[in-house]
C-alpha cells in the first residue's frame, strides 16, 4: 500500500476503536448505578458530596473506565488488522494471541489492585484514625485514591506481554533482563512504595508480586528469544542450501 492507503487504513481502525469507546461509555452511562454500588458494597462507611459537580464527575468517570475496559481488546484488535499485511502466517498467529492476554492481565491487574485497597491499603489508614476524627468521605476523594492505586496494578500487569513483544522486535533479550534485574526490582519496589502506604508489609504486599510478573516477563523473554533463534537459524541453513544448489 502506499501512503495515502496507510493512512485511510489507520483512519478506518481509529473510527472503529473511537466508535467502540463511545459505545462502552454510554453502556456505562446506563448502568452507571449498579457499578457505584458495586464498588461501595464492602464500603463500612457512607460517601457524601461537596457539589453538583461531583455527581457528573463520577458518572463520566466511572463511564469512562468501563470504556477503557471494553474498548481495550478492540483496540488490540485494531492495531494487529493494522500491521497484519506486513506479518507472516506464523506471526500473525501469534500476535493473535497477545489479544485477550492483553485484556485478561488488565483485569488480573485491576481486580488485584481493588482487592489490596479494599482488604489492606483502606483498612490500614483508617486504623491510624483510632477514634481521633470524624471521617467524611467524598465521592470525589475516595474514588481518586482508589483509581491511584488500581489503575497502576492494571498498567504494570502488562509487562510480560510488553516483555514478549519488544523481545519479538530484537529491541531486549533475556540477558538484559536479567543483567538489569536488581535495577528492575528497585524500580519496582519504588513503585510500590509510591502506590501503598508507609508501611512495610504493605509495601512488601505490593512490590512481590510486581517482582513476581518481572521474573515471568523473564522466562516468558526466553521462549520468544529461542524460538527467533530457531528461525533465524532455520532461515540461515535454507539460505545455505539454496546457495548450494543454485551454485
Amino acid at each position: 500500500m502506499n501512503l495515502t492507503d496507510h493512512l485511510t487504513e489507520l483512519r478506518k481502525r481509529i473510527i472503529w476503536t473511537l466508535v467502540s469507546f463511545v459505545a462502552f461509555f454510554i453502556t456505562g452511562f446506563i448502568f452507571i448505578k449498579d457499578i457505584y454500588q458495586f464498588f461501595v458494597r464492602d464500603l463500612a462507611f457512607d460517601l457524601h458530596v461537596t457539589s453538583p459537580g461531583e455527581i457528573i464527575w463520577i458518572y463520566f468517570t466511572m463511564a469512562s473506565i468501563v470504556a477503557l475496559i471494553g474498548t481495550l481488546p478492540i483496540l488490540s484488535l485494531q492495531i494487529w488488522l493494522f500491521v497484519k499485511p506486513a506479518l507472516t502466517p506464523k506471526e500473525t498467529k501469534v500476535s493473535l494471541s497477545y489479544i485477550p492476554a492483553i485484556f485478561l492481565l488488565f483485569l488480573a491487574g485491576l481486580t488485584f489492585g481493588y482487592v489490596i485497597f479494599i482488604q489492606l491499603i483502606l483498612p490500614f489508614l483508617l486504623s491510624l484514625n483510632d477514634g481521633m476524627f470524624n471521617e467524611i468521605f467524598t465521592v470525589d476523594r475516595y474514588f481518586k485514591f482508589l483509581f491511584r492505586v488500581t489503575i497502576p496494578f492494571a498498567i504494570l500487569f502488562e509487562i510480560p506481554i510488553i516483555t514478549m513483544f519488544l523481545t519479538s522486535l530484537g529491541v531486549i533479550n533475556p540477558v538484559m533482563l536479567v543483567k538489569i534485574r536488581k535495577y528492575a526490582y528497585f524500580v519496582l519496589i519504588i513503585i510500590g512504595t509510591m502506590i501503598s502506604p508507609p508501611d512495610f508489609i504493605l509495601q512488601l504486599v505490593v512490590a512481590v508480586p510486581l517482582i513476581f510478573l518481572y521474573e515471568v516477563s523473564i522466562i516468558l523473554s526466553r521462549v520468544v528469544y529461542r524460538k527467533k533463534l530457531k528461525h533465524h537459524r532455520e532461515f540461515m541453513e535454507q539460505d545455505f542450501e539454496d546457495d548450494e544448489y543454485g551454485s
